[in-house]
């Protein structure tokens, strides 16, 4: 059984997630990261919303997001699958809502719908988006996230479950508040102090908003060391979806295993 966390609600398992960079690889490489990786017994298997590679050669290979999402609803069995995190600029948000009602029936109800703001500008400029500014890309954020909940709920057939809704984003005044309001798992960036103090403001805008933050937010980190040097400070922050990212072409589990066999020695 996998352990729970004391921070947070009493019953949240601590889950292991990869990240799997979908950048500077054959796609056949992409897939037999995410074979291994289910294999390895991750929880969750991530890739992300971007056109062009965010490090390493920028004009290098490179994949689109949900494109894959759904060969990964075919191929995986177990893992919960998805996108850390999908951009709200690139897609009409009624449109989003249904490729992602579509994915969840493909994968048999395994879909997080993780989605962001956006930021990454040389996506928009070569595919001809429209740029603006973050406040601005933040408050389309705010106004599309009541039409894709709409979308979900209206599609036939409906989805398998009700899909989670991941929000990716630490801006303490504007994107917390989205989190808030709409949000099942809240992924932040940072080290433990950031994660304690932020996650103390989405609670604030969570009783402003009226939902119960702490008890129905999961909190979702990405982690770069090994359980020894920073599991315990993050788990008493208060994470429990814990992600590991790694990059093509070698996709290279090694922490991944790590951080796998540290979650099930807790139970």
């Amino acid at each position: 059984m996998s352990p729970t966390n004391p921070a947070n609600t009493p019953d949240r398992p601590i889950r292991i997630g990869v990240q799997i960079q979908p950048q500077h690889a054959d796609y056949s490489q992409i897939r037999d990261a995410v074979l291994r990786s289910e294999d390895a017994g991750v929880d969750v298997i991530f890739n992300w919303d971007h056109f062009y590679p965010l490090s390493g050669d920028p004009a290098g290979k490179h994949f689109e997001c949900w494109t894959m999402l759904g060969a990964w609803a075919e191929q995986t069995e177990r893992v919960e699958i998805g996108a850390l995190v999908s951009c709200n600029s690139y897609r009409n948000p009624d449109l989003l809502a249904d490729m992602a009602r579509t994915v969840d029936h493909m994968s048999g109800g395994r879909l997080i719908l993780g989605i962001g703001a956006g930021w990454f500008e040389k996506d928009y400029d070569q595919f001809g988006y429209e740029f603006g500014t973050a406040g601005s890309r933040i408050a389309k954020l705010a106004q599309d996230m009541p039409r894709i909940r709409e979308r979900l709920a209206v599609g036939n057939p409906r989805p398998t479950r009700e899909i989670p809704i991941m929000i990716g984003g630490g801006g303490e005044k504007k994107t917390l508040r989205i989190v808030a309001e709409h949000a099942d798992v809240w992924h932040s960036f940072g080290d433990a102090e950031t994660l304690r103090r932020k996650s103390g403001i989405l609670d604030e805008h969570g009783a402003a908003v009226g939902r119960d933050t702490g008890a129905l937010v999961e909190r979702s980190v990405g982690v770069g060391a090994p359980p020894s040097e920073v599991a315990d400070e993050i788990v008493a922050a208060g994470a429990t979806l814990l992600t590991v990212s790694t990059g093509g072409p070698d996709y290279d589990l090694s922490l991944v295993k790590d951080w796998v066999a540290w979650r099930d020695a807790q139970g």
